[in-house]
């Protein structure tokens, strides 16, 4: 990311666990770049598992899961993290300064040199959310999550965007989930929209309901449904000139894009057409009008 991007822009990077960070640690990330990096603790009651949760119900649905193969199905940690990642690291006192945000998470790779600032541009184009690489979720781990949306909106149609993008989550006008998302490992986004009254709403109706623990609700689709319902479908834009990979996946760019970028990636291993991604699908959008 260093190398790729902030050698040129040096913003500040802002890390984040629930442990504190060792020295160790702090000393050898710090030699890594010119730009500010802050350490922050993220509190107690915005990581682990609420009280309030009846453990033995999660307990149960965690077992299910992992008697499934599904991936981190038994996994409190996981859980922790998802809900952590969706109604609170924007309310991090180290995030208050600031409006956007990029999402670096270990372990990812940038394949491509970044000629221009993506934060500019988001700005600059009332861009709200944006990504590289979008898929199929793993639709036992949010079983409910659907019913649970389509009540929030029943009960405040306010909130959802005249030109919104239910076409991208939904084959039949929002009464089914098609599991489409957006993968948030990688995600560059402005935090008022997060911030703002439909969204803190939204978080409020699906924390109520227990689902991060009782299912495993992840971030990606919780942050992907906001997004497409809350904004307008041109606030969200596809970095297709970013080359990502997270581990299975990669989005490599093609043609001037991959030429610009000095990409290291081949441009025919990309996730862009693979039968369970979902890129065709938010591009239709555009095409169709939708």
């Amino acid at each position: 990311m260093e190398d790729r991007f902030n050698k040129n822009y040096g913003y500040p990077w802002v890390l984040l666990n629930e442990e504190p960070f060792t020295d160790e640690f702090k000393t050898r990330v710090q030699v890594l770049t010119d730009a500010p990096i802050h350490f922050g603790l993220i509190p107690y009651e915005d990581w682990y598992q609420p009280d309030w949760i009846d453990e033995d119900r999660a307990k149960a649905g965690r077992q299910q899961m992992k008697s499934k193969g599904i991936i981190y199905g038994g996994s409190v940690p996981y859980r922790n993290m998802c809900r952590f990642n969706s109604g609170f690291f924007f309310q991090h006192e180290l995030l208050q300064p600031y409006r956007y945000y990029w999402r670096v998470e270990p372990g990812v790779q940038f394949f491509c040199d970044m000629t221009y600032d993506p934060f500019v541009f988001m700005q600059e184009n009332n861009k709200v959310y944006s990504f590289t690489l979008s898929l199929i979720e793993w639709e036992p781990t949010i079983t409910t999550l659907w019913s649970t949306v389509k009540e929030f909106m029943k009960r405040h149609p306010q909130y959802v965007h005249p030109d919104n993008s239910l076409g991208f989550l939904s084959d039949n006008g929002g009464n089914s989930y098609n599991l489409c998302h957006f993968w948030s490992n990688f995600e560059i986004a402005d935090m008022e929209f997060w911030r703002g009254e439909a969204y803190q709403k939204f978080f409020e109706h699906l924390e109520s309901k227990g689902g991060f623990y009782y299912e495993r609700w992840g971030d990606a689709p919780v942050h992907s449904i906001a997004a497409s319902l809350f904004a307008s479908k041109d606030q969200i834009h596809f970095f297709r000139d970013i080359g990502y990979r997270h581990d299975p996946f990669q989005h490599c760019p093609s043609g001037d894009d991959w030429v610009r970028g000095r990409c290291s990636c081949d441009p025919k291993d990309t996730f862009d057409d693979a039968p369970n991604s979902c890129l065709r699908k938010f591009e239709s959008l555009f095409v169709q009008g939708s």
